[in-house]
């Protein structure tokens, strides 16, 4: 009896130790996201699902934060694939002065089933990647080949907001990706401030051909501190999906703000 309650206390403290460890989802713009936790890419960081939250008001909140001599970041992914269609990101923050080593990302990203780590993402990257220059870019948008062979193909850009509110995303084809960025919180990007068409010869091969999961990351360069060693947080106010076709949307009204 004894070593059968030994037992059962053994698997139980298992269990307990894999729920204590295990990634939560949440529901955040009417999608299902699931957050990161442990150790590993992107930039060799520590990942903690406490550091995402979703407000009163449905607004996603992801936070770098220092604990304990370490630093953890924030990431959260869709259970679901999207395909081709609008991508829309109401930001509120400046995106535009994050410290050099920080970096907030907004991107699709393929599971195993569709392609290896290299391949299939459509990103929009906010960093100075550890720069000081004031000059260099603190924005890119990037696709990621739909194969290992291509290489990625990269524009990046120095942006200035004028407050707290902007809006970034693409539309997604299957020959061609066009990146917009503007000021405010309005899905006609009435205000922009940079944009980006991306098409080639090739596109079956440059661009993603499969639906795959949505992102959004906030993390370290390299997993190093920030500079001003203080942490970080943003808001997301509301992500929205349209399909090409326009049967399929998570959005019922998009700001105009």
């Amino acid at each position: 009896m004894i070593k059968r309650i030994a037992a059962y206390l053994a698997c139980l403290t298992l269990l307990l130790g894999c729920l204590c460890t295990h990634a939560k989802t949440i529901k955040f713009s009417n999608l299902t996201w699931e957050t990161r936790e442990g150790f590993g890419g992107a930039g060799a960081n520590n990942w903690a699902s406490k550091n995402v939250w979703v407000d009163p008001n449905g607004w996603l909140h992801l936070k770098v934060t220092h604990v304990n001599g370490k630093w953890y970041c924030a990431e959260i992914f869709t259970t679901t694939k999207l395909g081709f269609g609008q991508y829309w990101f109401y930001t509120i923050g400046r995106v535009d002065n994050l410290d050099p080593n920080v970096v907030l990302g907004l991107f699709n990203y393929p599971t195993t089933d569709v392609g290896p780590d290299g391949t299939n993402e459509i990103d929009i990257e906010f960093s100075k990647w550890a720069s000081t220059n004031p000059t260099d870019s603190n924005i890119s948008y990037t696709v990621w080949p739909a194969i290992l062979t291509p290489n990625k193909t990269v524009l990046g850009s120095s942006i200035k907001l004028n407050g707290d509110y902007s809006t970034h995303g693409f539309v997604w084809e299957k020959d061609k990706v066009f990146y917009q960025s503007g000021l405010g919180h309005y899905e006609d990007y009435r205000y922009p401030i940079f944009n980006w068409l991306f098409s080639l010869p090739d596109s079956n091969e440059r661009i993603p051909q499969k639906p795959l999961p949505i992102h959004i990351n906030l993390w370290l360069v390299g997993g190093k501190s920030p500079t001003n060693h203080q942490e970080v947080e943003l808001v997301i106010k509301q992500f929205c999906y349209e399909s090409i076709d326009k049967k399929r949307s998570n959005c019922k009204n998009r700001f105009s703000v």
